[in-house]
């Protein structure tokens, strides 16, 4: 995870959960932490359970977050996050803990006219191939709930779009005539299919392992009448090794509700 994907992800995480954005530049934010997240990744837990026993008036932290040195001011004090660090680790947390569902709305600045947005689902899933090596394929999904179009590498679009978990003056949505229940299925299906059309190699390489060891196994104990326990223990373990499965992740989703020229 490059710096730049990670500061994306602290921005729409932050922007997601309500929390607001006082100061950035390239290589780092200044961030008003709601109570909600202040809970989930400061800390702090004897003060909001003081706070809580003594009714006092909550005082959500602000934050400043480095994600690149050499382009924040040099003036700033921050806590420089990366991959791997511990609090970049607790967001991870948060959003696990959260739920993997957001609404978000394109920001438009309508000068006074009503402006329409409308509904796209969004879907991230991992799909793993899995034996003795496991190799995964990340598709990003977005499903036009007025006329139905599908379209692929929807979070890289999302990431060119100024959204917000609060809607615009002005601004309206439009309502689904794709229920999001339909669309998660359509999602689903068009899935399945990307998941099945992968090429075997994989499996059949797998599938050739598989057989070279079981057959190691069994000369091992060609002269025993009778199979000891070991040897079921041993070729059930070859089994749980090498035995090709696929397995389909979502790893988050959600509804966005974007301006009709920006749309696809």
């Amino acid at each position: 995870m490059r710096q730049e994907e990670i500061y994306l992800f602290l921005e729409r995480f932050f922007i997601a959960n309500g929390c607001t954005i006082t100061d950035k530049s390239s290589g780092h934010m200044t961030v008003q932490l709601t109570v909600e997240v202040d809970k989930q990744i400061m800390n702090r837990p004897f003060y909001w359970h003081w706070l809580e026993k003594t009714g006092g008036e909550p005082n959500p932290m602000k934050i400043t977050l480095i994600t690149n040195e050499d382009e924040a001011p040099s003036d700033i004090e921050g806590e420089f996050i990366h991959f791997g660090s511990p609090r970049l680790f607790q967001i991870f947390q948060a959003v696990q803990k959260n739920g993997k569902f957001i609404r978000l709305y394109e920001k438009i600045r309508s000068d006074g006219a009503h402006i329409s947005l409308e509904p796209w689902l969004g879907m991230n899933v991992t799909i793993s191939y899995q034996s003795d090596m496991k190799k995964d394929k990340l598709l990003s999904l977005g499903l036009h709930l007025i006329s139905g179009q599908l379209v692929e590498s929807f979070q890289e679009q999302m990431e060119a779009r100024d959204l917000s978990s609060q809607i615009s003056d002005y601004c309206y949505t439009m309502s689904p005539l794709i229920k999001p229940e339909s669309g998660i299925k359509r999602l689903e299906r068009y899935i399945e299919q990307a998941a099945r059309s992968e090429p075997l190699d994989w499996a059949e390489a797998s599938l050739k392992r598989w057989n070279n060891d079981l057959s190691l196994l069994n000369q091992f104990y060609e002269d025993t009448e009778e199979k000891p326990e070991e040897y079921e223990i041993e070729k059930k373990a070859l089994q749980t090794l090498y035995e090709p499965k696929i397995d389909i992740k979502v790893q988050n989703g959600g509804l966005f509700y974007l301006h009709k020229k920006n749309s696809g």
